[in-house]
């Protein structure tokens, strides 16, 4: 009686043990006629992403500044990158460039460039299309007034983002970049941590994030900076780094030129 048990056993092993197998090559089957099959869905390179930081050979970073509020660190800002032959990335507020246009265009003709950081500063995942592009263009239409060019860069406020503001800002001829390197200036925790903070992140490819007028700014930056040249990096603006076209962007928002792992353009 236990031998029949023991061989009834082995036989329910064996059937279901083949229909596994069966199962698997019937998966195998369909991934190889359709690769994308299982993937699609959940893959993180398919969703819009902003860029984070860049995949390069090079050992080159860019810096970049967000202005909301307050303007008189701008000039010791401007003299500082100057003295390094240094140009950044400046992300414009719409009512910064309002009470300020003439910083603006001190920056502009200082030969750095400007992005555009939304007009009222809103968290932009909760706007519709609709608002998201009103935001856009009525800050870039006050900063191609005073400059005379139109940003494509765009910087959402607080870090926030959702497909549809990654997607409505690239159909308006805008790339959406975040940061991977964030200095922490906001946090008014003094200079050493700025320093260690950034000396810790940074990377070939990073965007480092500061912001124009934080508490600290003016006696770190020149730290940050030389310790950056010294290590042999490049320090160029945001479009200087990023690639325009032909590029993908991997799950963890890091801009890979396309060609080097079969991925799809510009997602």
């Amino acid at each position: 009686m236990k031998i029949e048990i023991t061989a009834s056993r082995r036989r329910a092993l064996a059937q279901t043990s083949l229909l596994l197998c069966l199962a698997l090559l019937c998966a195998a089957y369909v991934q190889l006629m359709n690769p994308d099959a299982f993937t699609d869905a959940y893959s993180p390179a398919k969703k819009p992403l902003p860029i984070y930081c860049v995949e390069t050979g090079e050992k080159k970073v860019a810096i970049s500044f967000d202005a909301a509020w307050g303007e008189e660190k701008t000039d010791e800002i401007l003299s500082i990158l100057k003295d390094r032959n240094i140009k950044a990335t400046f992300f414009l507020v719409g009512y910064w460039v309002d009470a300020y246009p003439q910083r603006v265009q001190q920056i502009a003709e200082a030969g750095h460039e400007i992005g555009n950081h939304s007009n009222t500063h809103p968290h932009m995942s909760e706007l519709s299309e609709t608002q998201i592009i009103e935001e856009l263009e009525a800050v870039s239409a006050k900063i191609e007034k005073i400059t005379g060019k139109k940003p494509d860069l765009f910087r959402p406020p607080y870090g926030d983002y959702n497909d549809r503001v990654v997607t409505v800002s690239r159909a308006q001829g805008y790339e959406c970049i975040q940061w991977d390197c964030d200095s922490l200036d906001w946090k008014n925790l003094g200079v050493d941590p700025m320093v260690k903070q950034v000396q810790s992140k940074v990377k070939e490819g990073s965007i480092i994030l500061f912001h124009n007028n934080s508490q600290y700014i003016t006696e770190a930056l020149p730290i940050i900076l030389d310790s950056l040249l010294e290590q042999g990096y490049e320090i160029v603006p945001v479009s200087e780094l990023i690639a325009r076209d032909h590029y993908w962007i991997d799950h963890t928002g890091m801009q890979h030129v396309s060609g080097e792992s079969g991925e799809a353009d510009a997602q």
